[in-house]
């Protein structure tokens, strides 16, 4: 209860105009509390959408820059696959010419391998017959060879070569060995010396009967006892028995055709 004693008429009056003022200031208050609350929550959800468009955009930024560096790398793999297929491409035309020129010396190649073995028979019959029945035995193979399938023409030819070179090293060295040999219908076991190509001895085991070939007669020509010894030392030599030396033999002329 409100003293009144003490108050004027003017200051009750304002007094009762506040009372009266306060309902309505509450209401306004509310409002615009409400309002500030309203703008707060859609400024939030404002704000929230634009962290949202921001990291999307940021993600969607980094995809691109992605996807730029996958562009650059593919162009440069591109790049290297076309230089790549252009060195293909010429490997493929350079295989294509060596089949056509492999399939040309195939073919030429057949003829020339029989040539050489034609020529290897015709040289051993026509040379000093040492060595007869190993080297006709290698020619043999060889021939036999040639109608081989599961021989390559490169292993035929490589061997053809090595006949070749057997041949080759035959006129320039010495050698010893023993074998058999028919004289007067009469087989003996003698001991063979070759000089290169230059001249070929026999003699017998016990060094008693000592011969040389005459390719100009095609046949054996007794050597008197003085070679006898000479031709051992020959023996000696090229089993390598004793030191190299001087050895004074008879060597056959070959005959002057006119």
């Amino acid at each position: 209860m409100i003293n009144c004693s003490w108050l004027s008429w003017r200051q009750l009056t304002l007094i009762l105009s506040l009372f009266a003022v306060q309902p309505v200031l509450a209401d306004h208050l509310g409002d615009a509390v409400k309002e500030t609350i309203k703008s707060n929550r859609s400024a939030a959800k404002s704000q929230a959408k634009i962290d949202g468009l921001s990291d999307q955009t940021r993600q969607m930024l980094e995809e691109y820059r992605l996807l730029i560096k996958e562009t650059e790398t593919l162009h440069v793999y591109n790049k290297q696959l076309k230089t790549l297929l252009i060195s293909q491409h010429r490997e493929e035309q350079s295989l294509e010419r060596q089949l056509q020129e492999i399939e040309v010396t195939q073919r030429e190649i057949v003829p020339l391998m029989l040539n050489m073995l034609d020529s290897i028979k015709a040289f051993i019959t026509l040379d000093v017959p040492f060595l007869a029945a190993e080297r006709q035995q290698r020619l043999t193979r060889l021939q036999e060879m040639m109608g081989r399938a599961d021989v390559t023409q490169s292993e035929k030819f490589r061997r053809i070569l090595e006949a070749y070179q057997i041949e080759n090293e035959y006129g320039r060295t010495i050698e010893a060995y023993r074998a058999d040999i028919e004289i007067n219908g009469v087989s003996y076991t003698v001991d063979f010396l070759r000089l290169g190509r230059l001249s070929l001895y026999y003699q017998t085991l016990d060094g008693k009967k000592t011969a040389v070939w005459s390719q100009n007669k095609k046949g054996w020509q007794s050597l008197s006892d003085r070679y006898n010894r000479t031709v051992a030392n020959g023996l000696k030599i090229a089993r390598k028995q004793i030191a190299p030396d001087l050895l004074k033999l008879p060597v056959p002329m070959p005959e002057v055709k006119q």
